[in-house]
Protein backbone atom coordinates (compact mmCIF):
# COMPACT_ATOMS: atom_id res chain seq x y z
CA UNK A 1 0.00 0.00 0.00
CA UNK A 2 1.59 3.34 -0.96
CA UNK A 3 2.16 5.80 1.87
CA UNK A 4 2.61 9.53 2.02
CA UNK A 5 5.60 10.78 3.93
CA UNK A 6 4.66 12.32 7.27
CA UNK A 7 6.92 15.09 8.49
CA UNK A 8 8.05 15.31 12.07
CA UNK A 9 6.02 18.48 12.50
CA UNK A 10 2.85 16.79 11.28
CA UNK A 11 3.47 13.82 13.54
CA UNK A 12 3.54 16.15 16.51
CA UNK A 13 0.05 17.45 15.74
CA UNK A 14 -2.04 14.44 16.66
CA UNK A 15 -5.38 16.22 16.89
CA UNK A 16 -8.23 14.14 15.52
CA UNK A 17 -10.47 15.90 13.02
CA UNK A 18 -14.19 16.17 13.80
CA UNK A 19 -16.09 12.92 13.36
CA UNK A 20 -18.29 12.61 10.28
CA UNK A 21 -21.85 11.29 10.40
CA UNK A 22 -20.57 7.85 9.35
CA UNK A 23 -17.88 7.78 12.00
CA UNK A 24 -20.25 8.28 14.91
CA UNK A 25 -22.14 5.19 13.75
CA UNK A 26 -19.32 2.70 14.22
CA UNK A 27 -19.96 1.07 17.60
CA UNK A 28 -18.49 -2.30 18.53
CA UNK A 29 -19.94 -5.18 16.53
CA UNK A 30 -20.85 -8.61 17.79
CA UNK A 31 -18.38 -11.27 16.70
CA UNK A 32 -16.84 -14.58 17.63
CA UNK A 33 -13.28 -13.31 17.99
CA UNK A 34 -13.82 -11.42 21.24
CA UNK A 35 -15.56 -14.42 22.78
CA UNK A 36 -12.39 -16.40 22.11
CA UNK A 37 -10.07 -13.62 23.33
CA UNK A 38 -11.91 -12.33 26.37
CA UNK A 39 -10.68 -14.85 28.94
CA UNK A 40 -7.02 -14.32 27.98
CA UNK A 41 -7.44 -10.54 28.23
CA UNK A 42 -9.73 -10.05 31.25
CA UNK A 43 -10.23 -13.51 32.72
CA UNK A 44 -13.66 -14.18 34.19
CA UNK A 45 -14.48 -10.48 34.47
CA UNK A 46 -17.62 -9.24 32.75
CA UNK A 47 -16.98 -5.57 31.96
CA UNK A 48 -19.74 -3.01 32.32
CA UNK A 49 -20.65 -0.74 29.42
CA UNK A 50 -18.01 1.98 29.49
CA UNK A 51 -19.86 4.50 27.32
CA UNK A 52 -20.89 6.61 30.31
CA UNK A 53 -17.36 6.62 31.74
CA UNK A 54 -15.26 7.32 28.63
CA UNK A 55 -15.54 7.68 24.87
CA UNK A 56 -13.43 6.13 22.15
CA UNK A 57 -12.94 7.96 18.87
CA UNK A 58 -11.54 6.10 15.86
CA UNK A 59 -12.34 6.48 12.15
CA UNK A 60 -14.95 4.22 10.59
CA UNK A 61 -12.76 3.92 7.48
CA UNK A 62 -9.10 4.44 8.19
CA UNK A 63 -7.11 6.61 5.78
CA UNK A 64 -3.99 4.54 6.47
CA UNK A 65 -4.23 1.19 8.26
CA UNK A 66 -0.70 1.57 9.66
CA UNK A 67 -1.40 4.88 11.45
CA UNK A 68 -4.99 4.79 12.70
CA UNK A 69 -5.66 7.49 15.30
CA UNK A 70 -7.50 6.51 18.46
CA UNK A 71 -8.51 8.87 21.25
CA UNK A 72 -9.89 7.94 24.67
CA UNK A 73 -11.58 10.68 26.70
CA UNK A 74 -13.06 10.29 30.15
CA UNK A 75 -16.50 11.84 30.59
CA UNK A 76 -16.14 15.28 32.17
CA UNK A 77 -18.87 14.59 34.72
CA UNK A 78 -17.25 11.38 35.93
CA UNK A 79 -15.88 11.31 39.49
CA UNK A 80 -14.21 7.91 39.09
CA UNK A 81 -10.46 7.39 38.86
CA UNK A 82 -9.29 5.31 35.92
CA UNK A 83 -6.16 3.51 37.07
CA UNK A 84 -5.55 1.08 34.18
CA UNK A 85 -6.51 0.85 30.54
CA UNK A 86 -5.93 -1.62 27.70
CA UNK A 87 -6.41 -1.16 23.95
CA UNK A 88 -7.41 -4.34 22.11
CA UNK A 89 -7.83 -4.84 18.36
CA UNK A 90 -9.70 -8.11 18.00
CA UNK A 91 -8.50 -9.16 14.56
CA UNK A 92 -4.84 -8.17 14.88
CA UNK A 93 -2.24 -10.96 15.04
CA UNK A 94 -1.34 -9.67 18.52
CA UNK A 95 -4.68 -8.28 19.75
CA UNK A 96 -3.51 -6.52 22.92
CA UNK A 97 -2.08 -3.28 21.55
CA UNK A 98 -0.99 -1.66 24.82
CA UNK A 99 -1.63 -1.70 28.55
CA UNK A 100 -1.47 1.58 30.45
CA UNK A 101 -1.23 2.35 34.15
CA UNK A 102 -2.03 5.89 35.27
CA UNK A 103 -0.81 7.89 38.24
CA UNK A 104 -2.98 10.35 40.13
CA UNK A 105 -1.42 13.25 38.23
CA UNK A 106 -3.32 12.28 35.09
CA UNK A 107 -6.67 13.38 36.54
CA UNK A 108 -9.40 12.84 33.95
CA UNK A 109 -7.97 10.60 31.22
CA UNK A 110 -7.58 12.09 27.76
CA UNK A 111 -5.16 10.00 25.70
CA UNK A 112 -4.49 9.73 21.99
CA UNK A 113 -2.17 7.50 20.00
CA UNK A 114 -1.85 5.78 16.60
CA UNK A 115 -2.26 2.04 16.00
CA UNK A 116 -2.00 -0.56 13.26
CA UNK A 117 -5.20 -2.31 12.20
CA UNK A 118 -4.63 -5.49 10.18
CA UNK A 119 -8.20 -6.22 9.06
CA UNK A 120 -11.73 -4.97 9.66
CA UNK A 121 -11.99 -5.13 13.43
CA UNK A 122 -13.44 -3.97 16.70
CA UNK A 123 -11.04 -1.61 18.46
CA UNK A 124 -11.98 -1.82 22.11
CA UNK A 125 -10.76 -0.07 25.23
CA UNK A 126 -11.00 -1.78 28.61
CA UNK A 127 -10.61 0.42 31.68
CA UNK A 128 -10.24 -0.46 35.35
CA UNK A 129 -11.15 2.07 38.01
CA UNK A 130 -9.48 2.52 41.39
CA UNK A 131 -12.35 0.64 43.08
CA UNK A 132 -11.68 -2.46 40.96
CA UNK A 133 -14.56 -2.10 38.49
CA UNK A 134 -14.00 -2.89 34.80
CA UNK A 135 -15.59 -1.07 31.86
CA UNK A 136 -15.41 -1.51 28.09
CA UNK A 137 -16.42 0.33 24.95
CA UNK A 138 -14.90 0.98 21.54
CA UNK A 139 -15.33 1.42 17.80
CA UNK A 140 -15.50 -0.75 14.71
CA UNK A 141 -12.81 0.24 12.19
CA UNK A 142 -12.56 -0.69 8.54
CA UNK A 143 -8.87 -1.03 7.67
CA UNK A 144 -6.60 -3.77 6.42
CA UNK A 145 -2.91 -4.56 6.10
CA UNK A 146 -1.66 -2.25 8.82
CA UNK A 147 0.65 -4.77 10.49
CA UNK A 148 2.42 -5.73 7.24
CA UNK A 149 2.49 -2.31 5.56
CA UNK A 150 6.00 -1.13 4.56
CA UNK A 151 7.73 1.33 6.85
CA UNK A 152 7.52 5.04 6.06
CA UNK A 153 11.31 5.40 5.97
CA UNK A 154 14.26 3.31 4.87
CA UNK A 155 15.60 0.80 7.40
CA UNK A 156 18.98 2.46 7.81
CA UNK A 157 17.52 5.87 8.60
CA UNK A 158 14.81 4.47 10.86
CA UNK A 159 17.24 2.40 12.91
CA UNK A 160 19.84 5.18 13.11
CA UNK A 161 17.27 7.53 14.62
CA UNK A 162 15.72 4.99 16.99
CA UNK A 163 15.20 6.45 20.46
CA UNK A 164 15.25 10.13 19.52
CA UNK A 165 12.43 11.95 21.28
CA UNK A 166 10.40 15.07 20.81
CA UNK A 167 8.11 16.62 23.40
CA UNK A 168 5.46 19.28 22.98
CA UNK A 169 3.37 21.29 25.44
CA UNK A 170 0.17 22.75 24.04
CA UNK A 171 -1.02 26.29 24.67
CA UNK A 172 -4.53 27.11 25.90
CA UNK A 173 -5.97 27.60 22.41
CA UNK A 174 -4.84 24.17 21.26
CA UNK A 175 -6.28 22.58 24.39
CA UNK A 176 -9.70 24.24 24.23
CA UNK A 177 -11.57 21.20 22.91
CA UNK A 178 -9.92 18.71 25.22
CA UNK A 179 -9.11 18.36 28.87
CA UNK A 180 -11.18 18.90 31.97
CA UNK A 181 -10.72 22.03 34.06
CA UNK A 182 -7.22 22.46 35.46
CA UNK A 183 -5.64 20.03 33.03
CA UNK A 184 -2.97 20.74 30.45
CA UNK A 185 -1.91 18.73 27.43
CA UNK A 186 1.42 17.38 26.30
CA UNK A 187 2.68 15.05 23.60
CA UNK A 188 5.68 12.77 23.35
CA UNK A 189 6.98 11.16 20.17
CA UNK A 190 9.72 8.54 20.07
CA UNK A 191 11.50 7.82 16.81
CA UNK A 192 11.46 4.06 16.31
CA UNK A 193 10.62 1.78 13.35
CA UNK A 194 8.44 -0.39 15.60
CA UNK A 195 8.76 -3.31 13.22
CA UNK A 196 5.88 -5.74 13.61
CA UNK A 197 7.67 -8.87 12.35
CA UNK A 198 5.20 -9.01 9.46
CA UNK A 199 6.86 -6.42 7.21
CA UNK A 200 9.27 -7.31 4.42
CA UNK A 201 12.63 -5.81 3.61
CA UNK A 202 11.97 -3.97 0.35
CA UNK A 203 15.38 -5.04 -1.02
CA UNK A 204 15.68 -8.69 0.06
CA UNK A 205 11.92 -9.39 0.37
CA UNK A 206 12.68 -11.22 3.63
CA UNK A 207 10.63 -10.60 6.76
CA UNK A 208 12.07 -7.98 9.10
CA UNK A 209 12.33 -9.30 12.68
CA UNK A 210 10.00 -7.69 15.22
CA UNK A 211 11.69 -4.72 16.88
CA UNK A 212 9.56 -2.25 18.80
CA UNK A 213 9.21 -0.04 21.86
CA UNK A 214 7.75 -2.27 24.54
CA UNK A 215 7.78 0.01 27.58
CA UNK A 216 7.38 3.74 28.17
CA UNK A 217 7.36 5.69 31.45
CA UNK A 218 6.45 9.38 31.67
CA UNK A 219 7.22 11.46 34.77
CA UNK A 220 6.28 15.00 35.74
CA UNK A 221 9.14 15.84 38.04
CA UNK A 222 9.42 12.81 40.36
CA UNK A 223 5.75 11.87 39.90
CA UNK A 224 5.00 9.04 37.50
CA UNK A 225 2.13 10.06 35.20
CA UNK A 226 1.74 6.90 33.14
CA UNK A 227 3.41 3.75 31.96
CA UNK A 228 2.76 1.67 28.87
CA UNK A 229 3.54 -1.94 28.00
CA UNK A 230 3.16 -2.18 24.22
CA UNK A 231 3.36 -4.64 21.35
CA UNK A 232 3.54 -4.74 17.57
CA UNK A 233 0.30 -2.82 16.98
CA UNK A 234 1.59 0.60 18.05
CA UNK A 235 2.48 2.51 14.90
CA UNK A 236 5.93 3.43 13.70
CA UNK A 237 7.39 6.45 15.55
CA UNK A 238 5.08 6.02 18.57
CA UNK A 239 3.30 9.21 19.58
CA UNK A 240 1.10 9.87 22.59
CA UNK A 241 -0.88 13.00 23.38
CA UNK A 242 -2.25 13.18 26.92
CA UNK A 243 -3.75 15.50 29.49
CA UNK A 244 -2.32 15.92 32.99
CA UNK A 245 -2.64 17.99 36.15
CA UNK A 246 0.33 20.36 36.62
CA UNK A 247 2.15 19.70 39.90
CA UNK A 248 4.64 22.58 39.82
CA UNK A 249 7.54 20.46 38.54
CA UNK A 250 9.98 22.11 36.16
CA UNK A 251 10.58 19.13 33.87
CA UNK A 252 9.14 16.01 32.27
CA UNK A 253 11.17 12.83 31.98
CA UNK A 254 10.50 10.08 29.46
CA UNK A 255 12.06 6.63 29.61
CA UNK A 256 11.54 3.97 26.94
CA UNK A 257 12.83 0.44 26.44
CA UNK A 258 12.68 -1.54 23.20
CA UNK A 259 12.74 -5.26 22.48
CA UNK A 260 16.51 -5.23 21.92
CA UNK A 261 16.99 -3.93 25.46
CA UNK A 262 17.94 -0.43 24.36
CA UNK A 263 17.03 2.20 26.95
CA UNK A 264 16.16 5.71 25.79
CA UNK A 265 15.73 8.49 28.33
CA UNK A 266 15.39 12.24 28.06
CA UNK A 267 14.34 15.17 30.25
CA UNK A 268 12.35 18.08 28.84
CA UNK A 269 12.24 21.45 30.57
CA UNK A 270 8.68 22.66 31.20
CA UNK A 271 9.42 26.38 31.55
CA UNK A 272 11.14 26.58 28.19
CA UNK A 273 8.68 24.18 26.52
CA UNK A 274 11.69 22.35 25.13
CA UNK A 275 11.13 19.79 22.40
Amino acid sequence: MPKSVISAAAALLLIASPLSADEVKNPLKDGETWAELAYDVIGDTTPADGASLFSVDAPYRAHDAAIVPIRIQQALGSDQTISKMSIVIDENPSPVVAEFEFGSGMGHIDLETRVRVDSYSNVRVIAETADGQTYMTGRYVKASGGCSAPALKGMAAAEANAGKMRFKLFDAAAQAAGPASGHKQAQVMIRHPNYSGMQRNQVTNLFIPAYFVQQIEVYQGDEKLWTMEGGISISEDPVFRFSYLPNGADAFRVRAVDTDGNVFEKTFDIEDKAS
